[in-house]
């Protein structure tokens, strides 16, 4: 061995010396400086021995065949040698922490390969081998339905408000079917290469509104909606203004748009009457806010005529009452000033137009100024009869408990059709009954034929309070 400086003999070593000798090698600097010296005259005296001409006559005698056996197998013993010096070369020369330009360089002695390893970027080749050596690579042909995605396409809409948008179909996936193969490292996808496909069912397409109108955007508003007239105007036959008149709308009514031809003019209808107007005319609750208030009361405004029935609420708030009972200058004893409520209990209570109720008392009491409605709380001079008014009429111990009072005789007797529902789980009487408007009332009620056009002026006039 090693040891024995006199016993370093190639030729007598197996394989299992080799490797000691090796790892004696590798753990001992000493013995690696006595193995590379000892490689050195090795290599000379090889160098040195004559050459040996072989023998290539088959011809040859026995001793002739036995001494080519015993030379093979000294051939065989020479590769098994020359195979261990070269993995003791391969552990010497090649240090496991060399670089590949380290592999190339010409190393002469230990101190030509500490040289070599103050490269602070070489490769670790044990650790490269023995990642590479780990590496689980895993290839798999698959054949397998997959879903294909629709395209979604976009159509300019103006009667959408500008940047709006609607989705008129909805889209739906598509189906291919795909072979493929694909690739995994260590469990994790790499790569896929697809093979073929197959289309099994077609995508459908998403199709998108966009909105462009800008008059729509500008008041919030789409077809369907209710807009409302900042001006009095006319609702044409047509988009044009030279075209046939249709109807007068009034400022603050509401009309509900249901066309948009153009951003000049759209398409409306007006209590079930239908036409075009300009829009410049028109705006919204979201551009003009106070215009609701406007047209609610435009719209109880609108139902007040002569004619009008009698026998249903007016549509009014207490604080509307309050409104128009506050300030009149005719009321000099504040008689209805203090007494509005009362008229608006009536409406809610018995289902009579508390506006007409007070325009009867102003009317009969001359504004509460009369003796018979400042002595007996009597704004209606009820029961009094045309000889003997004073005498005759009823007397009250307020005008509360007066006009309530009045309220329910008219309701009961002048109002409504014989059998009809009223308060208190009553009917109807309906004595005096000529129709639930003033000029009906008139009939019954009063010997002044024109009594109903002097109520209804009052009526006018405080309506129009509002």
């Amino acid at each position: 061995m090693l040891n024995d400086k006199n016993s370093f003999n190639y030729e007598n070593r197996n394989l299992s010396d080799v490797f000691r000798e090796l790892q004696e090698i590798k753990n001992n600097p000493n013995a690696r400086q006595a193995y590379i010296k000892q490689s050195k005259k090795v290599k000379k005296v090889q160098q040195k021995r004559p050459k040996v001409k072989k023998n290539f006559n088959i011809f040859a005698s026995t001793s002739n065949s036995q001494n080519k056996h015993t030379s093979n197998d000294l051939k065989l013993s020479h590769i098994i040698t020359g195979c261990g010096i070269l993995v003791v070369s391969m552990a010497l020369f090649f240090p496991k922490d060399l670089s590949f330009s380290e592999s190339y360089a010409k190393v002469d002695s230990i101190d030509t390969v500490s040289e070599y390893e103050l490269n602070r970027h070489r490769l670790n080749m044990q650790t490269i081998i023995s990642e590479n050596a780990g590496m689980d690579r895993v290839k798999e042909q698959v054949v397998e339905e997959r879903d294909v995605e629709f395209e979604t396409t976009y159509t300019d809409n103006p009667s959408l408000p500008k940047g709006e948008e609607v989705v008129t179909q909805e889209g739906i996936l598509g189906k291919d079917k795909v072979t493929a193969v694909k690739t995994y490292e260590n469990g994790n996808f790499v790569e896929e290469i697809i093979l073929s496909k197959e289309k099994l069912v077609d995508s459908t397409p998403k199709l998108v509104s966009l909105g462009t109108s800008e008059f729509l955007a500008k008041h919030k508003v789409h077809l369907g909606d209710t807009m409302y007239l900042l001006n009095t105007a006319t609702i044409k036959e047509s988009a044009d203004t030279s075209s046939k008149d249709v109807a007068e709308v009034k400022n603050s009514l509401d009309v509900k748009l249901l066309e948009l031809p153009s951003e000049e003019w759209c398409k409306v209808s007006f209590d079930g009457i239908e036409g075009f107007i300009k829009t410049s005319n028109l705006t919204s609750a979201y551009t003009t806010p106070n215009i609701v208030e406007k047209n609610r009361i435009q719209r109880i405004l609108l139902k007040v005529n002569i004619h009008m029935e009698l026998n249903e609420p007016s549509g009014l708030t207490l604080n509307d009452y309050k409104k128009i009972f506050t300030g009149l200058s005719n009321d000099k004893n504040n008689i209805f000033k203090d007494n509005y409520q009362a008229f608006y209990n009536a409406e809610k209570k018995y289902n009579i137009n508390g506006i007409f109720l007070a325009s009867m008392a102003i009317h009969e009491s001359a504004w509460g100024t009369s003796q018979i409605s400042q002595d007996k709380k009597n704004l209606f001079g009820y029961g009094a009869y045309d000889d003997t008014p004073y005498d005759s009429s009823y007397e009250f111990s307020s005008y509360d408990e007066g006009i309530e009072t009045v309220a329910k005789s008219l309701v009961k007797y002048y109002l409504n059709p014989p059998g009809t529902k009223i308060y208190d789980g009553e009917t109807a009487a309906a004595w005096y009954y000529n129709g639930p408007t003033l000029e009906g009332v008139n009939t019954r009620y009063a010997s002044d034929k024109d009594w109903h056009t002097k109520v209804f002026s009052y009526m006018d006039m405080l309506y129009n309070r509002l």
